[in-house]
């Protein structure tokens, strides 16, 4: 299986690399994942809602440019919004195997940035996907994210993890 994260901007704390690339290296060993960055966009303080609208569209944009080859191979797109569906992570790890199991290869998630994900985005998503109805800073979710991502596959392979 390969997975795919799809999220806006850069991660500058050491304290999340770190992570990140732990959960990265435990995760070789269950799939072949990958990180794709793109550009975030300055946000003007006290920006009105059109300004942001139009952000989230420009990000909306290189992430569709980056993701939409894999798209049209029939990779399955897991959007993470705060009123997507909300799994636990035994139902988030059946989700997976039933996708491998029924001949999904690719799964891409994505992650939209500080303003949040596009409509366009959205819509084209094959499944919305929340982790809480808080808000998380997008650096923090994609730790998040993964550390998940790795639990599924311990559950799949019936490994223990710990609660």
């Amino acid at each position: 299986m390969k997975i795919s994260i799809v999220c806006v901007g850069k991660i500058k704390e050491k304290f999340y690399r770190d992570a990140i690339a732990e959960y990265e290296k435990r995760l070789s060993r269950y799939c072949k994942l990958e990180i794709i960055e793109v550009a975030d966009e300055k946000t003007p303080d006290h920006a009105s809602e059109l300004v942001e609208t139009q952000i989230k569209e420009k990000e909306a944009e290189r992430m569709l440019s980056r993701m939409e080859k894999y798209m049209k191979e029939g990779a399955f797109v897991c959007a993470l919004a705060i009123d997507g569906k909300q799994l636990d992570s035994v139902e988030l790890s059946e989700k997976i195997e039933k996708l491998g199991t029924s001949g999904t290869s690719h799964i891409i998630f994505l992650i939209g940035g500080s303003l949040g994900m596009a409509d366009v985005l959205l819509e084209q998503a094959d499944m919305k996907l929340s982790f809480s109805k808080m808000t998380f800073p997008h650096q923090l979710m994609r730790v998040i994210l993964l550390e998940q991502i790795y639990r599924a596959y311990r559950i799949i392979n019936n490994e223990p993890y710990h609660k």
